[in-house]
This record gives C-alpha cells, sequence and structure tokens, in this order.
C-alpha cells in the first residue's frame, strides 16, 4: 500500500475531514419533525399528512465542509499521494 495514489484529483475546500456529523444531526431532526406530524395526523381525514423536506430542516450552507474542487495534476503531484 505504499504507492498507492488517489484515483481522482479532487481535494476539500476546507480542513473538515467529513460531514458526517452535520448530516446525521439534519437527518435525526428531519425524522423526528416528520415522525411528529404523521404521530399527530388525525386517522380520521383522508388525506395524507404535508411532510417536511429536509432542506425545509436543515441549511446545507451552515455544514462544516464547502465542498471539493479539482487541482492541477501537473502542479501538484503530491497531492495524489494517500
Amino acid at each position: 500500500m505504499s504507492r498507492s495514489y488517489k484515483k481522482s484529483p479532487f481535494i476539500a475546500n476546507t480542513t473538515a475531514s467529513s460531514d458526517k456529523e452535520c448530516k446525521s444531526k439534519a437527518n435525526r431532526k428531519y425524522r423526528r419533525v416528520n415522525k411528529n406530524i404523521i404521530h399527530n395526523f388525525k386517522k380520521d381525514n383522508k388525506e395524507y399528512p404535508n411532510c417536511v423536506l429536509l432542506r425545509e430542516v436543515s441549511n446545507i450552507w451552515n455544514m462544516n465542509k464547502d465542498g471539493k474542487s479539482i487541482f492541477w495534476i501537473k502542479d501538484n503531484p503530491k497531492l495524489l499521494r494517500k
């Protein structure tokens, strides 16, 4: 494994390693809100409840990472090392 290289030339824009914690918090909040909507929905009503979308509960711009960007391989060949 000492000679392994990345296959794609993408790097993160910030120093955060991942968005895992922010995404799990957002999905927990999303599930909790929708569970409450469905639980409080009256069974006599024939229509379906209006569930909340994920983007209505969380904001992707407040997460740790700002996405990824492409770098030039010829300028920075050492960035492809794992």
